[in-house]
């Protein structure tokens, strides 16, 4: 292999002469073979808009030469588009900061400007990494402000699979409404509901989940970059913080905001933790919302099976015929590892000291790959699973009015021991209530009808006059 030698503070060090990374990324990649995971293409793309917004702020103020500005914003826009993604060799779990990264972006870009004017790469001279790509910066600034760009803009993408995830949880929620079903508390028979009925507050509950998400978003957009080293700004312009802020929101297309407080920016990652507590409350309702479908569609003939959800593989190795709830499965096992990832999430934001927290690089891996994959897990469930649920309305049927809480719908009329009795009674016997209640004679058969109307019991209903009237008549009786 060829190689090309590079010099820094600490010696030199051949580096392979075909790559646009220099010596400082192979000292991190010879440093940190740990995960093998590398940056989110989000992670590049947003390191790659700080770096073109720096220098159309720099060029402007007049402190990096037009020539170099130019050849520095064209490489930048290759990193954003992602045809250099493959240059971007350190592992996740790096040196404290993201320095490793931060530096593996500054030479990429400057080998790639170098190229541009004409030169060799490695020949710093035309375009430095730290004189020219980083001028006016620092890794406490860049990375926190990157970090929070690329959770943004995966948050997005996120949002609008969970739209569509809702969106078919509503949908079902409207085919499935004509259907009666009994409702289940403490895993135990409750009155009737509508299949519906559940299905649309499956959808409610992530619509709710999103709205969180919405709101970390907001404080995402607020931005350090400018604060260089410390939060004082030093080394820049007075006017760079607003400019670069500016040019950064042109060019991802977010309306960021500099922060007035630029101390506050870059000793706390408060913002991280909002996006990482958002992505965890998310996982949890799907949690809870996948084991409710699996409950729902066990059996086929041993459970619930008041819902059939597509096949999608074989489910047994041993038992002929056997389908598994492979989808919901999955996407449980995803959110498992979103609420793990917000406990190191966590753990990193609260292990700040003083004026930088050094463990943004685990923060900026968790919230990014969290994304990831709910983002591709909800899109799954949506397109593999939801979409193609189909309702047993007979198997629903029959547990609408085998239910002994249907009970419960007599309490104004006969009072809640009365109907206790009828209720202890259907259990003991398997007789249905409506035939217990009937033999009691405590209300005529037309009246009792429409008292134990599942359907009626679905929604919010006055009491009947008629029944309250007779009741207080056989009182005064």
């Amino acid at each position: 292999m060829k190689t090309r030698m590079e010099k820094d503070s600490l010696g030199e060090r051949s580096v392979p002469a075909n790559v646009y990374y220099g010596i400082q990324t192979v000292r991190a990649i010879e440093n940190f073979p740990i995960s093998g995971y590398k940056a989110h293409p989000k992670l590049i793309q947003a390191i790659g808009m700080i770096k073109k917004a720096a220098a159309t702020a720099n060029r402007e103020l007049g402190l990096v030469d037009r020539k170099r500005a130019g050849a520095i914003i064209r490489a930048a826009d290759e990193v954003i588009a992602g045809e250099l993604n493959d240059q971007f060799m350190v592992d996740v779990y790096q040196a404290g900061a993201g320095v490793s990264f931060h530096m593996n972006t500054n030479e990429v870009i400057a080998n790639r400007a170098i190229e541009m004017l004409g030169g060799k790469r490695g020949q710093y001279e035309v375009c430095h990494p730290n004189d020219h790509v980083n001028f006016g910066q620092s890794t406490n600034d860049v990375f926190p402000t990157a970090m929070r760009l690329a959770s943004l803009l995966l948050l997005n993408d996120l949002r609008e699979v969970l739209q569509n995830l809702a969106g078919s949880f509503a949908r079902k929620g409207r085919e499935f409404d004509p259907i009666l079903k009994s409702g289940r508390t403490h895993m135990q028979d409750a009155v009737p509901v509508r299949l519906g009925q559940e299905f649309a507050g499956y959808a409610t509950a992530l619509d709710r989940a999103e709205r969180l998400i919405e709101q970390a978003q907001d404080l995402l957009r607020e931005l350090g970059l400018g604060g260089s080293a410390v939060g004082t700004g030093v080394n820049t312009h007075p006017q760079y913080q607003k400019l670069v802020v500016k040019h950064l929101s042109r060019i991802s297309g977010e309306k960021l905001q500099p922060t007035k407080d630029l101390r506050y920016a870059m000793q706390s990652n408060l913002a991280m933790a909002a996006a990482s507590s958002a992505l965890r409350n998310l996982a949890l309702e799907l949690i809870r919302i996948t084991n409710d479908l699996r409950l729902l569609s066990s059996g086929p003939n041993t459970g619930f099976a008041e819902i059939f959800l597509p096949a999608r593989q074989p489910g047994s190795s041993i038992m002929p015929g056997k389908v598994n709830p492979v989808m919901p499965e999955m996407t449980a096992m995803v959110a498992f590892q979103a609420v793990g990832t917000d406990v190191a999430t966590a753990l990193a934001v609260q292990a700040g000291q003083l004026e930088l927290n050094v463990m943004m690089p685990a923060m900026a891996w968790n919230v990014l790959h969290t994304a990831e994959i709910l983002k591709n897990a909800m899109r799954a469930l949506g397109e593999n699973c939801v979409d193609g649920i189909r309702a047993n309305p007979d198997r629903c049927r029959y547990y609408a009015h085998a239910t002994v809480s249907t009970a419960a719908a007599l309490n104004p009329y006969i009072g809640y021991a009365a109907a206790a009795e009828i209720a202890k009674e259907s259990v003991k016997t398997g007789r249905p209530v409506p035939e217990i209640a009937l033999e009691k004679k405590l209300l005529d058969e037309k009246l009792l009808k429409k008292i134990l109307d599942p359907w009626r019991m679905t929604e919010p209903a006055p009491p009947l006059e008629e029944a309250r009237k007779k009741r207080g008549n056989r009182g005064r009786r």
